[in-house]
């Protein structure tokens, strides 16, 4: 048995990034929870584009500003947030560490970040509910049975979840060659806990000629009128996570939904999709001022924060970042990643001149 390391109690002086983290945590993980975390789809090709897209911009200096007295502090749908830095929706996180969401939750409440919880967690919503005394939201993967959604719904409400994200763009499973080629599987230990004793349809029975994916997977996919029932059963503000187009944006819009979070998965669903930051231009323009946008993909920088602010996103959600963290130093990695990224956010709005969020547009990119 190959012996691994121990999650490091002290961030050593070598990470002084948030890249730095990746090589700490691949030490820490064996191949099947590494092919997880940090696989992506097919070729993988949207999940580097995700990066490429912030290393084409520029930025565009300002000096002389007065900047003193600046602060990243912003509001969404009613609530304060210190910074625009949220934790992304990631299933299943004791694969990183013993402590998983709970040791996040732990690390965004020390830093005053907003987390969303997947419905995959492998912690109970009521368990990280406890732990945190940061803004959550929870994360909804429509399920077959209309009960079960609802039933899910009811408990983030009751356990104090504050918005609703429910997830659009990956109706059935991407085709990760990384993973089938380590076998992936979940260890014991790790499991959806929010799923236990939930409703599950009776499997389909298909016809010989049949497709599995158009016939079996897709007949119990979401529609837009499912969301639409989704929408009439909370008071929370509901986001979409997934919307790359501007058509399905403007669908939202009509539907009343709350917020969009801009989004390819990671390119962990359909590879060659754009990177989530191209696509964020048009959909910004086409919706105005009227729908928070967020966006997620490819953040490891606080630059990249403050160019996503600059096309139009009003925050941001990271989540191999603080997988890596999460995995090499439990929640003092997480807390790290995401003081990192404030910091170096703060350091580019003084560089450009800005001593607000409101201050972040198209013209500080060069």
């Amino acid at each position: 048995m190959t012996h691994r390391p121990p999650p490091l109690e002290r961030i050593p002086r070598e990470i002084a990034a948030v890249t730095d983290y990746e090589a700490f945590a691949r030490e820490r993980l064996d191949d099947n929870a590494w092919a997880y975390l940090n696989g992506a789809a097919a070729d993988e090709l949207s999940a580097r584009w995700n990066r490429e897209a912030f290393e084409r911009l520029r930025l565009e200096s300002r000096v002389l500003a007065e900047v003193a007295g600046g602060h990243t502090r912003l509001e969404l749908f009613g609530q304060p947030f210190a910074h625009p830095v949220m934790l992304a929706p990631l299933a299943y996180q004791r694969l990183a560490h013993p402590h998983g969401e709970l040791a996040s939750a732990m690390a965004a409440s020390a830093m005053a970040a907003g987390m969303v919880v997947s419905t995959l967690a492998s912690a109970s919503l009521e368990e990280i509910a406890a732990a945190s005394e940061a803004p959550l939201w929870f994360q909804l993967y429509v399920q077959p049975d209309p009960g079960a959604n609802r039933a899910l719904i009811e408990r983030a409400e009751a356990a104090g979840y504050r918005a609703l994200v429910i997830t659009v763009d990956a109706p059935i499973n991407g085709v990760r060659n990384r993973e089938q080629r380590a076998g992936f599987h979940l260890p014991a230990g790790v499991e959806a806990v929010n799923l236990h004793g939930l409703p599950t349809p009776a499997p389909r029975e298909l016809a010989p000629d049949a497709s599995i994916v158009f016939d079996g997977l897709m007949a119990r996919a979401p529609t837009w009128r499912d969301i639409a029932r989704l929408r009439e059963h909370t008071r929370l503000p509901v986001l979409l996570k997934g919307v790359m187009s501007v058509a399905d944006a403007r669908q939202a819009q009509a539907i009343g939904i709350d917020g969009l979070i801009v989004s390819n998965h990671g390119g962990r669903v359909l590879d060659t999709l754009p990177a989530s930051l191209d696509a964020l231009p048009p959909i910004a323009e086409a919706v105005g001022n009227a729908m928070p946008l967020l966006l997620d993909g490819g953040i490891r920088r606080g630059t990249d924060v403050f160019k996503a602010l600059a096309l139009g996103a009003r925050a941001v959600l990271i989540g191999r970042p603080y997988a890596y963290a999460l995995a090499a130093a439990g929640a003092l990695g997480v807390a790290h990643v995401l003081k990192l990224l404030r910091e170096e956010l703060e350091v580019a709005m003084a560089l450009t001149g800005c001593a607000t969020l409101a201050d972040i547009d198209r013209s500080r990119l060069a």
